[in-house]
Order: structure tokens, then sequence, then C-alpha cells
């Protein structure tokens, strides 16, 4: 099981994404627009006063049973471990553990 903060802080970093998510894409959308460089820096330093966490590059997926980072299966949305668990319990399906 992973430690609370982290699960924690991975859920702030998904509001804050979601929050300012439109207000970024206006900003991308504009800067690409305008052909002037001075335009584009303001723009650009626009973004950069965002919040860091906002950014959605720095959310980290993670298992929803656990909340492990690591060896996470994008399919399922779970760990290693749980997909091997919900496998061997018949809970996934169209998965069958092979073995030779």
């Amino acid at each position: 099981m992973a430690k609370k903060s982290l699960i924690e802080r991975n859920k702030k970093r998904k509001r804050l994404a979601k929050k300012y998510f439109y207000l970024r894409q206006s900003l991308r959308n504009q800067m690409d627009e305008t052909l002037s460089i001075e335009e584009k820096w303001i723009f650009y330093k626009k973004l950069q006063a965002l919040p860091r966490n906002s950014t959605p590059t720095r959310i980290k997926n993670r298992c929803f049973v656990t909340g492990r980072s690591k060896s996470y299966y994008r399919d399922f949305g779970i760990s290693r471990h749980i997909v091997r668990e919900m496998a061997h319990a018949c809970l996934l399906p169209g998965l069958i553990k092979s073995s030779w």
C-alpha cells in the first residue's frame, strides 16, 4: 500500500490539471496563432505563471486498489500484483494465466 500523502498529492495534481486545462489550452492556441516573438514570449510567461502541478505530465498513474505506481497496467488500471490475484480468482474477463 502506498503512502496516503503520495496518493493525496496525485489527487491534488489531477484536480489542478482539470481546473487549468482550458486556460492552458487557450494560452497554447494563442501562442501558436501569433507570429510575433514578443507576443509569444508574453503567452509563454503566462503559461509559466500557472502552477507547476497543473500540468498533466506530472500526474502519475497509480493502482486504484493499492496506490502502487510501479508496474501499472493501463488496460485494467491496477498493478501487477492485483492483476495476478484477480486472474487467479477469475475476476478479469478474457485473461488467462499461462503456465508451461
